[in-house]
């Protein structure tokens, strides 16, 4: 029968408060971790900045034939940071693959965007894709990343995490 804990060595109950020091300790971190991680999809952004996240947001996105969208919103930060000697060059790529009408990742931008984007083409500069950029994110916002949420891909990403 238990005498209780006065019965036992003041070795034992020493050990017994530091492991439950390290427990509590363990169990702290974990509870951080899985805050942290619950944040990765908290929107869009956090998600984008997420290597985990963007992994699984371009699965997914890749499943629904629509990864078009994120490749170009990635080509258009990559773009943002580039030297200024080779916007011309990058700029000119950008728009074949994604804002021309025959591209092969064409992706869904209004008249007025895609005309004004044509008109800077001869002379771009480090924001020329910035009002694209931004419809394309809100698209996504909008549309891909709510079903993102709902998806298997985001449940992988929660486990991996």
């Amino acid at each position: 029968m238990c005498k209780g804990l006065s019965y036992l060595p003041s070795s034992c109950l020493e050990k017994a408060k530091g492991m439950r020091v390290k427990l509590s300790h363990l169990a702290e971190i974990h509870h951080k971790q899985k805050v942290q991680d619950g944040k990765i999809l908290q929107d869009l952004e956090t998600l984008l900045s997420s290597k985990i996240g963007l992994q699984a947001f371009r699965g997914f996105l890749r499943s629904e034939f629509s990864e078009e969208n994120l490749e170009f919103w990635l080509a258009c930060e990559e773009y943002r940071v580039s030297p200024s000697n080779l916007h011309k060059t990058k700029a000119s790529s950008i728009y074949n693959q994604f804002i021309n009408p025959d591209a092969p990742l064409e992706v869904n931008l209004d008249a007025e965007t895609r005309e004004s984007l044509l008109s800077l083409m001869d002379v771009p500069c480090a924001d020329t894709f910035n009002k694209a950029q931004q419809r394309i994110y809100s698209l996504m916002a909008k549309d891909s990343f709510p079903r993102f949420l709902r998806s298997h891909h985001c449940a992988e990403a929660i486990n991996v995490s």
